[in-house]
């Protein structure tokens, strides 16, 4: 096979499943409705079940909903038709997954979970099938094609069917008026918990360990203290602590390329005004995104009074992990 025909056939699969998921959009009508209702009202959790491939994307589905704010748990059929069905109670929802509608597991599970009293939704390619005929709502994953030559391996249904699960967290999210900090507060590790939690008072560097000077300050103490808390910049402040600018390690050399008399040169001649400042309430993400949008690698954190109480360097958020998007 030439490298064109492995290009070829690798773009044909993708255009089938992005086919199958278009066509999707016949299956958001008021079924779909009436799923995301059923939910919404769900005084417990939502359980979801399924065989093989279709036990993969329930997990999956189970993941994301848990994420957005709906608790979720997956359960699998073998294990409740031998004892895990205690894990569902009447207040919780049950969403099966068959392509086909007529996993034998699943068929054996719908007595006993009508009799438990739960909702059941079924997400299902055949929509007349006899899990679908037993379901209180049936969302139809149908889809034309398998991406498999032999329309063998579940492929386009199971990326239809994980899209549909996408689509219900989604918009449960929304309805439930889920935030970021909501988000947040789920997901506390990695960057991503970082990028949408981590306050810049929590990682600032704070007290004797602010570089900062007087506005009277001398040149040669000004390249003291900067070198001394290595952060290649200095806060310039006056008799009340109130900021009245910042200089730079790249001002000083910008200086002696003008002139090398700077023996009777102070603070207040150099100084850059009005830098770029923030509030320490403000995410560390939010800071980095500013760093990078006007290319510095320092911020002076203030207080309500412009008095500097912080500062935030490049290097330490880049090695927090954090990203600005």
């Amino acid at each position: 096979m030439t490298s064109e025909e492995i290009i070829e056939k690798g773009k044909k699969v993708i255009r089938i499943e992005s086919e199958a998921v278009a066509d999707l959009l016949n299956s958001i009508n008021e079924n779909f409705v009436k799923a995301v209702e059923v939910i919404l009202k769900c005084k417990g959790r939502v359980v979801l079940t399924g065989m093989g491939k279709s036990g993969l994307i329930a997990r999956k589905i189970v993941a994301t909903l848990n994420s957005t704010g709906t608790a979720s748990i997956f359960l699998h059929p073998t294990d409740a038709l031998h004892g895990d069905l205690g894990m569902v109670r009447i207040e919780d929802v049950v969403i099966l997954i068959s392509k086909s509608g007529m996993t034998d597991e699943l068929a054996k599970l719908i007595p006993m979970l009508k009799r438990i009293g739960v909702k059941i939704i079924t997400l299902t390619g055949e929509p007349d099938s006899p899990l679908a005929k037993e379901s209180d709502v049936v969302l139809n994953v149908h889809v034309n094609e398998e991406a498999c030559p032999h329309h063998l391996a579940p492929t386009s249904s199971t990326t239809a069917t994980l899209v549909m699960g996408d689509a219900l967290s989604v918009v449960l999210l929304q309805l439930r008026n889920f935030t970021p900090e909501d988000f947040a507060f789920l997901h506390p590790g990695g960057s991503l918990g970082k990028r949408l939690s981590l306050q810049i008072k929590e990682i600032m560097i704070t007290g004797d360990k602010i570089p900062a000077v007087s506005v009277d300050t001398s040149i040669k103490d000004v390249i003291l203290e900067i070198t001394s808390k290595r952060l290649g910049t200095t806060c310039v402040i006056d008799e009340l602590g109130i900021l009245k600018g910042i200089i730079t390690d790249g001002d000083l050399r910008r200086l002696l390329e003008r002139t090398l008399e700077i023996k009777n040169l102070k603070a207040s001649d150099i100084l850059t005004k009005n830098p770029k400042v923030m509030r320490q309430e403000y995410l560390a993400s939010f800071a980095l995104q500013q760093m990078e949008n006007y290319k510095i690698t320092t911020l002076i954190i203030v207080d309500d009074n412009h008095k500097p109480i912080g500062i935030v360097h490049l290097h330490d958020l880049i090695n927090l992990g954090l990203s600005s998007r």
